[in-house]
């Protein structure tokens, strides 16, 4: 049985929308979801998100955060420590990997690790080129004078 849901007619009217309809279209989806490490995502300003994430017994060292184009990817692996032995071991501390896709144009200002969470700073910049614009209406008549050569008269 196929899933996956026929995009040919938005293609028809909307330009530029390929990369959405592959995010759609994305078979990986489809997988299970891990729900480890839980995070939060918080809406600060008009262009502003923070991110925060449950990271307890992981230390500024054992966390990698990059973005690549659109994807945020977090990353967690504690080194193994040999304390002792565990008779029950409760605190999570495997190690992860987290994906989200941003939106155009969202960026990390920065990332901070305090009690236990990983907060990470965005912030939409939208480019004055993608910004909208007023474009005028013209008559379709060329409204410059048209060019003319002004050469020098020859003394005969």
């Amino acid at each position: 049985m196929r899933n996956e849901f026929d995009f040919a007619p938005l293609y028809r009217s909307s330009i530029g929308f390929d990369r959405v309809f592959n995010l759609l279209n994305n078979p990986q989806r489809l997988h299970a979801i891990d729900t480890w490490p839980p995070y939060d995502i918080v809406k600060t300003g008009e262009d502003d998100y923070r991110m925060q994430m449950a990271v307890a017994g992981f230390s500024d060292a054992d966390l990698e955060i990059t973005q690549e184009r659109n994807v945020l990817v977090v990353k967690g692996q504690k080194a193994e420590e040999k304390d002792g032995e565990y008779l029950h071991r409760g605190i999570a501390g495997r190690a992860f990997e987290r994906r989200f896709e941003l939106a155009d144009h969202v960026r990390v200002e920065n990332a901070s690790l305090t009690d236990g969470l990983l907060s990470i700073e965005l912030k939409r910049e939208i480019p004055e080129a993608a910004k909208p614009r007023k474009i005028t209406i013209g008559s379709g008549v060329e409204t410059q004078a048209p060019l003319q050569i002004d050469a020098e008269k020859q003394v005969a």
